[in-house]
């Protein structure tokens, strides 16, 4: 973390009691952080890939999806907390685990993270250069000089430190949750049954478990903000001490019932709109739902919003993942032995995503969609086993044995692992 990040938190009061009686202003943003990493151009496509299984599948999934959401986070949250005061995920596998394992699991954690952050670089250049061109019909300048300067624009967010990417993402929550209930309330009326016309016939169980198996990873990744729990998790050590894990277990149960509220909404909106061959033909066509809504209700207002939320979306989602990118390069570059100062370090890291992301953006490969789905095993595997295995295993996580989710969480991870491994090998 920065210089000017630790001057801002050292600020803040350590060890209040963390009761919701005294719920402040930085509770609230943290919240809306943790809602804007993980609510961000996924979404977009949540309704198309989630509603495609039919609605019984759908409506077990949404069932799951709070469970699934919160105890995971919840479980790699009380992990970074268990370590030393002000370590972050990559200090506390060492920490734990040994330096072996520490260097493993930091490597992994940079790899599954990064790609990420380079898709999203490749879709805002998009995404903007779309919207010049379509929308307000004017030229785009070369794309090497467009993505340049969106990511510079990003990059000088993230140079005000940490305290201020969280709050730049809480923000950004607002356009984003008014957009997003705009579009499901204007599809009301719109509503024709959709995917209830897959209710009346019950799948088989066997069809039904293999349904499941496959959608289970699309709705884990669509609520997933791993990226930012570490730093979530020092914050809030820093500020609360011991009361940390109680005050981080709120604001996460308060973040995950709103994301899977406002989702949900905007997912059965979409299906009760569309059917599952509209659904199949947005898959096929490779478009998010709201570029397929703009062509399928031919409306000039939701055509000119569309990329405007999506700007809001990946945007939010870049400055998120960004933290957690930067925190796996910065323990690889310790790890390796060189010990450069708290501001160099920050510099390097700095510029080396930049020039990383720009020549990603600037070249837009195709091969970025196989990278994401390669990284999805090891985000798994970091967000649900890692926690679970420490639980047994690390004495200062044993009062977390013997509860109920941390079986539904191991099962969770395997099954979302397993159907990541043959997803890829089919």
């Amino acid at each position: 973390m920065n210089d000017q990040a630790n001057s801002v938190n050292k600020r803040y009061v350590a060890a209040t009691p963390a009761t919701l009686s005294n719920w402040n202003r930085q509770d609230t943003t943290w919240m809306l952080g943790l809602f804007g990493t993980a609510i961000g151009a996924g979404t977009l496509f949540l309704p198309i890939n989630a509603g495609l299984g039919g609605f019984w599948p759908l409506l077990i999934l949404a069932l799951l999806a709070f469970p699934m959401t919160f105890y995971a986070h919840r479980g790699l949250t009380r992990f970074v907390l268990s370590g030393r005061e002000g370590a972050d995920i990559t200090e506390v596998v060492e920490e734990h685990f040994g330096i072996k394992a520490g260097a493993l699991i930091t490597l992994l954690y940079f790899f599954a993270i990064f790609p990420i952050l380079l898709i999203y670089s490749v879709a805002l250049t998009n995404t903007v250069g779309s919207f010049l061109e379509h929308q307000l019909h004017i030229t785009p300048p070369p794309r090497a000089v467009l993505s340049l300067v969106l990511i510079l624009g990003l990059l000088a967010v993230v140079r005000c430190g940490e305290q201020l990417i969280v709050k730049a993402m809480s923000l950004m929550v607002y356009p984003f949750i008014v957009a997003l209930l705009f579009l499901a309330v204007y599809l009301v009326p719109h509503w024709n049954g959709g995917i209830l016309a897959t209710a009346s016939s019950v799948p088989a169980p066997s069809a039904l478990l293999h349904t499941l198996w496959l959608a289970i990873p699309v709705m884990v990744f669509s609520f997933n903000h791993s990226p930012i729990i570490s730093a979530f998790a020092v914050d809030q050590k820093r500020r609360y001490g011991e009361h940390a894990e109680e005050r981080s277990s709120q604001i996460l149960s308060r973040a995950h019932l709103l994301m899977v509220a406002m989702v949900l909404f905007f997912v059965f909106s979409c299906v009760l709109t569309l059917s599952p061959a509209q659904l199949a033909e947005a898959k096929a066509q490779n478009l998010s739902i709201l570029s397929y809504l703009a062509n399928h209700f031919s409306n000039p207002t939701i055509a000119f919003a569309a990329p405007l939320i999506a700007f809001v979306a990946i945007s939010k989602s870049f400055l998120g993942h960004y933290i957690g990118a930067s925190e796996g390069l910065k323990g690889l570059i310790v790890k390796s032995g060189k010990r450069p100062s708290a501001k160099a370090l920050d510099r390097i890291v700095a510029a080396f995503m930049l020039v990383v992301c720009w020549i990603v953006a600037t070249l837009n490969p195709s091969i970025l969609g196989m990278i994401e789905t390669l990284g999805g095993p090891v985000i798994a595997a970091i967000l649900f086993l890692m926690p679970m295995y420490a639980i047994r295993k690390v004495p200062a996580m044993a009062r977390y044995r013997g509860q109920a989710s941390n079986v539904f969480v191991t099962a969770v991870g395997l099954v979302a692992i397993s159907a990541l491994i043959y997803s890829l090998s089919a």
